[in-house]
């Protein structure tokens, strides 16, 4: 059997399984890897088309969706594979894409997840929104990535090529040991949708693990995929989950601080929202810190899976503040200083 699971979760996406898995069949090398088809109780043409076109792709039916922590979950707790590769329907993977990955995690046993570097699909010369090359996280739970903070996106010019230890990689193409996803418990399915790789990651380094991009290998995301940048339920589930992963991982001594501001930095995102007429957006806000406190009992539970070992790539100060006062709005003009290490 081969060292590496390709796991591609798809639901109803039938449009990007016939665009994209072309180019990861054709460029996962057959010695290596093997590409497995999880569906999420699809409605629409996904599982003809895989069966009717490649039928020796091993594929996984689930009776409805459970998202992308439970489908993840669920087709992960029965592999065997050494390493698996949480891989998005909408990427297009070039040719070479997947070795520096594994011989990457082959020579470092103390990298527990990696990611490639993430390239937009439209625009094959800039960075991703969802990855770029590597994420991180401030103070208040903002995610943010090396080619791009909050709405600026950069040109990839080459200035992000160096392997480092980062804070958190993309679940568009993630990497990680099988062993350690499952004694982890794997992604929260709490969180059904959004953020759940940065707790995962999260998780890892309390663990001792690291997680490392390495952009010797590269991906093209489209992004957006299942839920639009400007889907209202896409930031419900954001700032929902982001006061969520807040509760779960902060040390004690800093989590009532954090979240205090937090909820008040939000409640000013709300309030723009309203004042610019963005009602569903608005209400979204609301839900998220309605939600947070019903489920905010049952991740105080989950607090034992803090541990004493520092994660890299947070960032001390807040991003916002530095991207729209201080005017910092790339990844190199951030003082390097305030990242943990």
């Amino acid at each position: 059997m081969n060292r590496v699971a390709v796991v591609i979760l798809n639901w109803n996406g039938c449009s990007f399984l016939e665009q994209f898995l072309p180019s990861v069949v054709e460029n996962t090398p057959t010695d290596i890897a093997d590409v497995i088809v999880a569906d999420n109780g699809s409605t629409d043409n996904s599982i003809p088309y895989l069966k009717e076109n490649y039928p020796f792709i091993k594929i996984i039916c689930f009776d409805k969706n459970y998202g992308f922590t439970g489908g993840y979950n669920r087709v992960i707790e029965h592999l065997d594979y050494e390493y698996t590769i949480l891989l998005n329907s909408d990427v297009e993977t070039p040719k070479g894409w997947l070795e520096p990955l594994w011989k990457q995690m082959e020579s470092h046993p103390e990298v527990g997840a990696c990611m490639p570097k993430l390239i937009a699909h439209a625009d094959k010369e800039s960075y991703e929104y969802a990855g770029a090359s590597g994420g991180f996280l401030d103070k208040y739970g903002y995610p943010f990535c090396r080619g791009r903070i909050l709405a600026t996106t950069e040109k990839d010019l080459g200035q992000y090529n160096d392997p480092i230890p980062i804070f958190w990689a993309s679940g568009a193409c993630l990497m990680v040991r099988t062993s350690l996803y499952k004694k982890l418990g794997g992604l929260d399915s709490d969180f059904f949708a959004h953020m759940e790789e940065i707790d995962f990651c999260w998780r890892l380094q309390h663990a001792g693990y690291k997680v490392m991009v390495y952009p010797e290998s590269e991906v093209y995301h489209v992004g957006g995929g299942t839920l639009p940048n400007n889907n209202p339920h896409k930031m419900y589930l954001n700032f929902r989950n982001s006061l969520l992963m807040l509760t779960k991982n902060l040390p004690k001594k800093n989590l009532l601080t954090t979240l205090f501001i937090r909820m008040v930095l939000d409640g000013a995102a709300g309030l723009a929202f309203l004042a610019n007429g963005k009602w569903g957006f608005f209400v979204a806000v609301l839900r998220a810190h309605r939600d947070f406190y019903k489920m905010l009992r049952k991740f105080l539970t989950k607090r034992k899976q803090v541990g004493k070992h520092r994660p890299s790539g947070f960032y001390k100060k807040s991003i916002v503040l530095s991207y729209i006062v201080k005017g910092k709005k790339t990844f190199k003009q951030l003082d390097s200083s305030k990242f943990t290490s």
